[in-house]
């Protein structure tokens, strides 16, 4: 691979950018828990569970909003971890059709184990580059996070 250091246009990048992001994500995703990458759990379901623990607990609907999935959908993706151990539905005694997803203690050990696996994985690769690279990466991809979080025209507010 090539890095180009002159001026590109934004398509020449965007170009760029799409042979590259495939490499680093599937690279990142070998790097990682077996669980992941060997099959044993889906992208979606990790999202998920991420997404549970960071609250304790969460509302179907919200779980399916954040995926920008259907209810039906993230019944399905709720289903198959609820079979394997990793979620437990918990449902509003006031409201039935409430209900909520907690992960199990299988489940929280799990996604502890990936984020250390990421974590690992993260700092051996950017271990490999300088302070100040690091320092300019990371003030780039928050950049482009807020803009994919906040933005309208990518959030579909």
């Amino acid at each position: 691979m090539k890095l180009t250091m002159k001026p590109m246009s934004l398509h020449n990048f965007a170009d760029e950018l799409n042979e590259i992001m495939p490499v680093l994500i599937r690279e990142f995703s070998r790097r990682n828990s077996e669980e992941l990458y060997k099959g044993k759990i889906t992208l979606p379901q990790f999202l998920v569970m991420g997404f549970i623990n960071g609250r304790g607990q969460a509302k179907m609907t919200d779980a399916a909003r954040f995926m920008s999935v259907s209810t039906a959908a993230m019944t399905g993706i709720v289903n198959r971890m609820v079979r394997d151990g990793l979620v437990a539905r918990l449902y509003d005694l006031k409201d039935r059709r409430v209900i909520n997803i907690k992960l199990t203690p299988k489940g929280t050990a799990l996604v502890k184990k990936i984020k250390e696996q990421r974590r690992a994985a993260i700092i051996k690769v950017f271990g490999m580059i300088s302070e100040k690279e690091r320092g300019d990466y990371l003030k780039i991809i928050t950049r482009i996070h807020s803009i994919l979080t906040n933005d309208k025209e990518f959030t579909g507010e």
